[in-house]
């Protein structure tokens, strides 16, 4: 079965979160490439499930849980 997978727009600061929170646990990830096509779009902010929770990073690239 072959499927594609839309990676979800982010701003430049969101990646950025991203990345960091990549670097402190890559969470099973092979790659940084990998671990962003885990990103969901929440209500106002992207969503990615990270170490047992999930991780709301805002526009401007402040993180919470």
């Amino acid at each position: 079965m072959k499927y594609t997978v839309n990676m979800i727009k982010t701003t430049k600061e969101q990646r950025k979160a991203l990345y960091r929170k990549y670097q402190q646990d890559p969470n099973g990830s092979p790659s940084y490439r990998h671990f962003r096509k885990r990103v969901v779009q929440g209500w106002d902010c992207i969503m990615i499930p990270w170490c047992n929770m999930l991780v709301g990073i805002e526009t401007d690239g402040y993180t919470h849980t």
